[in-house]
C-alpha cells in the first residue's frame, strides 16, 4: 500500500517525527532493519526508552501508522526521511554505517520527484559527500535534478511539552533551493515555523553548533561547581542571581555528567580539532569521578568507610521524568562504587530493571525506607514524584548532584 512518508530508523528521533506525520493526517510508514522494536510498536507496545506511551502508540497505529522492516515499502513514497543512529566511533566522528545503510535501501527503489531527507547528526558535508553518491550510484538518478534531497538537524527536547514537535522551529538546508523549498514545504505541514539555511552544510553545521554550545556551558557550571565547593560558595545561588541579567546570560546547572543523545563534536574529518569542545568533554567526563569523591568525602567525614557502605542512588536515567538512560552518568557512578567495595542499590520509578557491568542492581521498593536504610543517599536525578523535603528528612546522609534539595537539607554538589 502506498504511504506519503518513510521515516527509516525508528529510535528517538524518527518516532517523533512519525507521530507527528501521523497526527497531521501523513500516511506515514516506519522502516527499520531490526525487528525488535517494528514488532513492539506493531503491538501497541510503547519503545524501552519511554519517549512514548503506549496510548500514543496506538493512536499512532489507528490513524495509519504502519511500522515495517520490508524495504520494498520505501519505493511507494513519496518522501523518505533518514533518521538512523549515528553514534560517536573511536575516531570520536560519528559512525555513518547506519545512514549508508538505509541509504543503499533506499537508493536501489528511489523514484523520480521524490524528496529525501536527512536528519541524523553528522558533520558537515556529509549529506552532499556521503549521502549524496549513495542515493545517486542505487539508484541512477541525480539528486537536484531527478529528486530532492536535504537536511535538517533534529532539535527535539524529549519531555518538554512547551516545545514539542509542532511548537520548535525546523532549519532546512537543500542542495539546491528547489530542494529547501521541496523540505520546506514537508516540515511546513509539521511545524509553526521553517527556517531556510544557505545550504546542507550550513543545516549540518547548525546541529553541530547546538550540541556543541550545551556541552560547553555545562563544562562551564561544573568547574564552577568545583571551584565554589572549595570556596565555600552556593553556586546555585550565584545561578539564580545570574539568570536575573535580562542579555548576555543563558543559566546552565551542573550535574553528576551528561546525558542525552546529542554528542559534542570536536573532531570534523581533517580540519583543526575544536579546542575547547575537547576541554569541555574532558571536564564533563570527569564529573562522575568528582562524584565519587564528594561521595567518600562525605563517608569519611560521618566515621564511614566506602568499603561496605550502603550507598543508594536516586534516578538513573538521563532526565528527569523520563525512561531513557542514553549516555546517563549513573552507570559509571555505580561501577566505580563498587570498585571502591560499596553496596549500590537504586531506585527509579522509570526504570524496573537496572544492571551494571551485566549484573542486576537491587531495586528498592520501598524509597524512605531505603533512603533511611543507606549511610548514603546520592540524587543524581529530580524526578517529579521525588518529595524532595522527604528524602531530605529521611536520609542518614544525602548528598544532592542536581541542587533541588531546600537548601540546608543536604550536600549539594
Amino acid at each position: 500500500m502506498p504511504a506519503d512518508l518513510a521515516v527509516i530508523g525508528l529510535g528517538h528521533l524518527g518516532l517523533p517525527l512519525a507521530q507527528a506525520a501521523t497526527a497531521a493526517g501523513i500516511d506515514t510508514i516506519g522502516y527499520d532493519t531490526d525487528p525488535r522494536p517494528v514488532a513492539e510498536l506493531a503491538a501497541g507496545r510503547p519503545p524501552v526508552d519511554g519517549s512514548l506511551t503506549a496510548s500514543e502508540i496506538r493512536r499512532m497505529l489507528s490513524g495509519g501508522f504502519r511500522p515495517t522492516t520490508n524495504p520494498t515499502e520505501l519505493g511507494r513514497v513519496r518522501t523518505a526521511v533518514i533518521c538512523t543512529p549515528t553514534p560517536v566511533g573511536t575516531d570520536r566522528t560519528p559512525d555513518l554505517t547506519a545512514v549508508a545503510e538505509a541509504a543503499r535501501a533506499l537508493a536501489a527503489r528511489l523514484r523520480p520527484n521524490t524528496t529525501v531527507l536527512l536528519e541524523s547528526p553528522v558533520h558537515p558535508g556529509t549529506t552532499e559527500d556521503v549521502l549524496r553518491p549513495l542515493l545517486e550510484e542505487g539508484s541512477g538518478l541525480t539528486a537536484g535534478r531527478d529528486f530532492h534531497l536535504a537536511y535538517s538537524p533534529g532539535r527535539l527536547d524529549p519531555g518538554n511539552r512547551a516545545h514539542d514537535f509542532a511548537h520548535t522551529p525546523r532549519v532546512i538546508g537543500g542542495l539546491t533551493p528547489a530542494c529547501t523549498e521541496s523540505a520546506a514545504a514537508f516540515y511546513g505541514r509539521l511545524t509553526d515555523k521553517v527556517v531556510r539555511a544557505r545550504g546542507t552544510r550550513e543545516a549540518e553545521t547548525v546541529k553541530v553548533l547546538e550540541t556543541n554550545f550545551r556541552h560547553v556551558n555545562i563544562a562551564l557550571v561544573n568547574e564552577m561547581a568545583v571551584l565554589c565547593h572549595e570556596l565555600g560558595v552556593d553556586l546555585w545561588d550565584v545561578i539564580r542571581c545570574a539568570e536575573t541579567k535580562p542579555f548576555g546570560f543563558q543559566a546552565f546547572r551542573p550535574g553528576p555528567g551528561v546525558g542525552g543523545h546529542g554528542v559534542p563534536v570536536d573532531t570534523i574529518g581533517p580540519h583543526r580539532p575544536l579546542r575547547l569542545v575537547e576541554f569541555a568533554g574532558q571536564v564533563n567526563e570527569r564529573m562522575p569521578q568528582y562524584v565519587i569523591q564528594r561521595c567518600a568525602t562525605l563517608l569519611n567525614e560521618h566515621g564511614k568507610s566506602a568499603r561496605g557502605a550502603r550507598v543508594l542512588l536516586l534516578g538513573v536515567t538521563y532526565k528527569p521524568d523520563l525512561a531513557d538512560q542514553e549516555g546517563s552518568p549513573a552507570t559509571e557512578i555505580a561501577r566505580r562504587l563498587m570498585d571502591m567495595g560499596a553496596v549500590v542499590s537504586y531506585h527509579d520509578p522509570y526504570v524496573a530493571d537496572w544492571r551494571v557491568r551485566d549484573l542486576p542492581v537491587p531495586r528498592a521498593d520501598s524509597l524512605y525506607e531505603a533512603a533511611a536504610a543507606a549511610d548514603l543517599t546520592v540524587l543524581l536525578q529530580q524526578h517529579r514524584t521525588y518529595d524532595l523535603q522527604g528524602l531530605a528528612v529521611k536520609a542518614q546522609l544525602l548528598l544532592d548532584t542536581r541542587g533541588v534539595t531546600p537548601a540546608g537539607a543536604a550536600h549539594r554538589l
